[in-house]
């Protein structure tokens, strides 16, 4: 069953308004979903403030049994959740189902942290006076999700959240809030009482959620997305002052050694490159080679790509489905051809298809030069941007010179060289010898304009809780 109403206490609302969810492999019409206005999220926050007093109020094991169950359901229902997420996303299935496997398991995570919230009692040295630490939920969060990871990037503050003691609003992206509404009658059956998750798709996203952020009953907004979208958030919560967790941009750089394994390099390369068709600001955005293997590289990686299948991700033998939108299909396009235009080779793809859908080919370009837009900003898309190196410390300059630090990714053989690399890359996040790094047990986020805060790891669940400091003598 596809749910396409509001969700707020625990009920389907209805709306006269209402915008199409469209499948981006056939661009057809999936389904039309009600669009939230000011009052309803009046209505969401009434709901939340409700439920959050006694949810707050139980203990961590009965938050923790919740979160469990909530892992259980999802677990079992996997393919339901892949299959819907690549009718609205369009992403292959096997991607799909990383994609639904990652989601489910941030409830398992967040069960386990729940009862960690771990406090301090030690003795002041100077003044004698015991100083006693805790932590406690901080209050309502909004959260706004995006459209590549319709389901994890819920999940991925819905379950901190919980096992925190907060309660949620959730406002997921147009593209793509099927998914996180389908959620919803899981987290019924799990035991999440009315109110303490609510969800409000809607095509008046800005004026949606500078309402609620205006609200003092909200204390945290939780964001995953572009650092301009970032930045006009930040600027709204600090009217209220209010706890921000930011996850945004990335212009992830590729390090490959002259002494890495290659067959390593390559399938890291194309995880990094490929996983979410590019479609994720961990995506591996500018690729380093040492000029002394880059010809090698370039031909393994040109023969990887081209030997992915492209077309609609319902079809289990495809690897590279459709991109979200026209618009992400049309901005790729134009970075290969400024690309093209400033120097760069072709060495596959680089031709958007005929026919329907937002379909664009897995692509390499070799001798891209610094000046191209693509070296500068996200590319978004199955494009392997390839560039050369000689000198290991003007490589790491290259690297960092970018207003964004989410993630980098290095390969070699030498461990101590890996190490001392990665500890001068100015990223919140590095892959060593590996294409992948998220991980719901690590504390995901970025330096610089690539966001604030950490999801992920115990650091995740302390992003919806505030520290509290009782001075006692006794």
């Amino acid at each position: 069953m596809v749910y396409t109403d509001l969700y707020i206490n625990g009920a389907w609302h209805k709306t006269d308004e209402r915008f199409d969810v469209i499948n981006p492999a056939t661009e057809e019409v999936l389904a039309s979903v009600a669009s939230a206005g000011l009052s309803d999220a009046d209505a969401a926050l009434d709901a939340a403030e409700a439920a959050m007093a006694e949810w707050a109020a139980r203990t961590p094991r009965q938050r923790s049994e919740v979160l469990r169950r909530a892992w259980e359901l999802m677990t079992a229902r996997l393919e339901e959740f892949a299959h819907l997420i690549t009718l609205e996303n369009g992403k292959a299935r096997a991607d799909a189902m990383g994609e639904a496997t990652y989601a489910a398991e941030f409830f398992r995570w967040f069960a386990e942290e729940a009862v960690r919230a771990d406090g301090l009692i030690t003795h002041a040295p100077s003044s004698g006076a015991r100083i006693i630490v805790q932590h406690k939920p901080a209050g309502l969060a909004v959260l706004i999700t995006p459209w590549n990871y319709p389901a994890a990037m819920g999940t991925r503050k819905i379950a901190p959240a919980l096992a925190a003691g907060c309660a949620v609003i959730i406002k997921p992206a147009s593209e793509t809030p099927l998914t996180m509404l389908a959620l919803m009658p899981l987290l019924e059956e799990a035991g999440v009482p009315p109110g303490l998750v609510n969800v409000l798709p809607s095509r008046r996203t800005g004026a949606l959620v500078d309402h609620m952020l205006h609200d003092p009953r909200v204390r945290v907004v939780s964001f995953t997305g572009s650092t301009g979208v970032g930045r006009t958030l930040l600027k709204g919560a600090a009217d209220q002052v209010l706890k921000p967790a930011m996850e945004l941009g990335g212009n992830a750089p590729v390090i490959v050694f002259e002494d890495a394994d290659m067959d390593v390099a390559i399938e890291g390369t194309m995880l990094a490159k490929m996983r979410n068709l590019g479609e994720a600001c961990t995506a591996a955005n500018r690729i380093y080679v040492h000029e002394a293997i880059a010809p090698e590289f370039t031909r393994r990686l040109t023969a990887a790509m081209s030997a992915l299948r492209v077309g609609d991700g319902t079809d289990p033998g495809v690897d590279v489905g459709p991109l979200v939108n026209a618009s992400t299909r049309d901005k790729v396009a134009e970075f290969v051809a400024d690309a093209v235009a400033k120097g760069a080779t072709v060495e596959c793809g680089g031709v958007v298809p005929d026919g329907k859908g937002y379909f664009y080919p897995p692509t390499v370009l070799s001798n891209v030069p610094e000046h191209a837009d693509c070296v500068r900003d996200e590319i978004f898309g199955p494009v392997a941007a390839l560039q050369t190196f000689s000198d290991q410390d003007d490589v790491i300059r290259r690297a960092n010179d970018t207003e964004y630090g989410l993630v980098a990714y290095v390969f070699s053989g030498d461990m101590k060289r890996g190490l001392q690399v990665c500890e001068r890359l100015d990223y919140g996040m590095v892959g060593l010898n590996r294409g992948l790094v998220s991980d719901p047990a690590a504390p995901f986020g970025g330096t610089k304009q690539s966001g604030l805060g950490r999801e992920g790891g115990h650091e995740g669940m302390l992003e919806f809780m505030e520290t509290q400091y009782i001075s006692a003598n006794w």
